[in-house]
């Protein structure tokens, strides 16, 4: 059956006091699961908006951690609290690891594939084959980078 009203006005119906349904009844006629009628949000602690806060002001310095570092951070802080609590604040909070993902090594098929230019070449000798290497190193102005030229003897 198709709901005509949303959730939060169907909620809204609810007669908590003096009325002839019980709320059992009601949530089930409003199609309303019961437990929601009964729960009431309370407001965090002053302990939890301070742990918070500092998980706040580690992420940006080390966006790297994940919850299990935070935690250690925190620890040696003087904080008394378990890893699950940082695990369920960061995730209130929307912070995650930046780590490499899944399915790194499948190509993106809109992307040039380019052609393996040694396939077919004999190497018989020292230094027939040269590649670069770059390193990008970061600065504050900006980005500082060094290009080493080598040489190899590649046998295939």
């Amino acid at each position: 059956m198709e709901q005509a009203l949303p959730r939060s006005v169907r909620l809204g119906l609810i007669e908590r006091d003096k009325s002839e349904l019980t709320l059992s009844r009601q949530s089930e006629l409003l199609e309303i699961s019961r437990a929601s009628l009964y729960y009431r949000p309370t407001e965090p602690s002053e302990r939890e908006i301070r742990l918070k806060h500092r998980i706040d002001e580690i992420y940006p310095g080390y966006p790297f951690y994940g919850y299990r570092r935070v935690h250690q951070q925190l620890i040696r802080e003087g904080h008394q609290l378990n890893r699950k609590t940082v695990q369920r604040y960061m995730r209130e909070m929307g912070l995650e690891a930046i780590y490499p993902g899944h399915n790194l090594s499948k190509r993106e098929h809109q992307h040039r594939v380019y052609p393996y230019l040694l396939r077919n070449l004999s190497i018989t000798r020292t230094g027939e084959v040269c590649g670069t290497d770059i390193t990008y190193i970061r600065l504050k102005q900006g980005w500082l980078y060094n290009e080493r030229w080598y040489r190899q003897n590649l046998r295939f």
